[in-house]
């Protein structure tokens, strides 16, 4: 059987409009900006590297994130567009030999390397579609099997990101109540639970 094969596909390009314009991935979480800890999350859950689509203030995220050799930081400009743009972004930017991506979200910080190595272990081939689940709740992470790649490439719009493909596939859920959290980083609301200013 051949290698399995999965970098983590991080989605950190948006500019926090509900956050008045703060970019997340520069958003300060544990000492160091939330995109080095997502990236820092992937690599401790056995992730194959990592592929990291910028948007807002992309300049300033690469300027200020350090990223392992093993990581690709690549540029999404039409980021405005919605998750969409930046999940396609990252599909063309994955390696060769990809037998899934793993897709984590910037604005995920409860998210543990725990539940990062309990959706790997779910993979068997490219075929697969997994999804962490709360409390019997689909979340992310997420991971798309390279076999469900032109799909995604096909109708992927807009802010809908992987929503059709996951609507239209039987989706293997990966118990991770025990694991992680999977709250997002939306409002200012937010921030205080996770200690950021």
């Amino acid at each position: 059987m051949a290698e399995l094969r999965v970098p983590a596909l991080v989605l950190a390009a948006g500019g926090g409009s509900r956050l008045g314009g703060r970019p997340k991935a520069l958003l300060p979480y544990r000492g160091r900006p939330l995109l080095e800890h997502a990236l820092a999350t992937a690599r401790a859950g056995g992730c194959a590297g990592a592929v990291a689509v910028l948007g807002a203030a992309a300049a300033e995220v690469r300027a200020r994130v350090r990223a392992a050799d093993d990581c690709r930081l690549v540029d999404n400009p039409d980021w405005p567009t919605g998750m969409a743009s930046s999940l396609l972004a990252g599909l063309a930017a994955l390696p060769p030999g990809t037998t899934a991506a793993l897709v984590l979200l910037v604005d995920t910080p409860g998210v543990t390397p725990e539940a990062v190595r309990r959706l790997l272990a779910a993979h068997t081939g490219p075929a697969d579609l997994a999804a962490a689940a709360y409390a019997g709740r689909r979340a992310h992470p997420v991971l798309i099997g390279a076999a469900h790649f032109p799909f995604l490439r096909a109708t992927a719009t807009g802010d809908a990101g992987a929503r059709r493909l996951l609507a239209s596939r039987p989706v293997a859920l990966v118990d991770c109540t025990d694991a992680a959290v999977p709250d997002d980083l939306d409002t200012p609301a937010d921030l205080p639970r996770w200690g950021i200013a």
